[in-house]
């Protein structure tokens, strides 16, 4: 008997352990490692600087991508830029975006073509893994359109690594990059 509440109570303890663990932290400078990332066709960068701040709250990421100049012949589009693809890097362009890590969403307008645009943002982290989402709406030529991206982030290498397994759901069909980052 006195076995059984001994079990009972290792058990207990390590339960409470398990639960006081704190969640991965993502928070560091990350630079793209082009080579061993696997990008989609449409998506073409020279490079992208991630920098994470996590809290027990949210995660902040700012983003800085550099990016090919355009061909010479490049006529612009109706938003004066050279190409159709969005210039952006995890929805919402260069800057910085912040998800609400209780599963909540936070709600940003940001200036489009065609005026103020939502951006709806989730975030969770869950098992060792950030599972992180976007969803914009908006009216195009033609006609209202959505995008959603779902992205969800792992560490290696001792917190060293970062990759990011992207999928994007689009108008033009679903696109699907992995993104590796190494710490600065």
């Amino acid at each position: 008997m006195k076995r059984f509440f001994f079990l009972v109570a290792m058990l207990a303890a390590f339960s409470i352990a398990g639960f006081a663990q704190k969640a991965t932290d993502f928070s560091g400078t990350w630079s793209l490692d082009i080579p061993k990332s696997q990008l989609d066709a449409r998506m073409r960068v020279d490079g992208i600087t991630m920098t994470v701040a996590q809290t027990d709250k949210d995660l902040k990421v700012t983003t800085e991508t550099k990016r090919p100049a355009p061909p010479a012949d490049a006529a612009p589009g109706p938003n004066g830029q050279t190409s159709g693809r969005m210039r952006n890097f995890g929805g919402g362009g260069d800057g910085t975006v912040a998800y609400s890590l209780d599963g909540k969403e936070n709600v940003v307008e940001v200036d489009g073509p065609n005026g103020k645009m939502p951006i709806k943002y989730t975030g969770a982290i869950e098992g060792g893994k950030a599972n992180l989402s976007s969803t914009r709406t908006f009216v195009g030529q033609m006609g209202e359109a959505t995008i959603t991206t779902k992205d969800v982030w792992t560490l290696s290498d001792g917190g060293k690594t970062l990759t990011d397994v992207r999928e994007t759901i689009s108008p033009r069909g679903t696109s699907s990059s992995t993104l590796v980052f190494v710490k600065k």
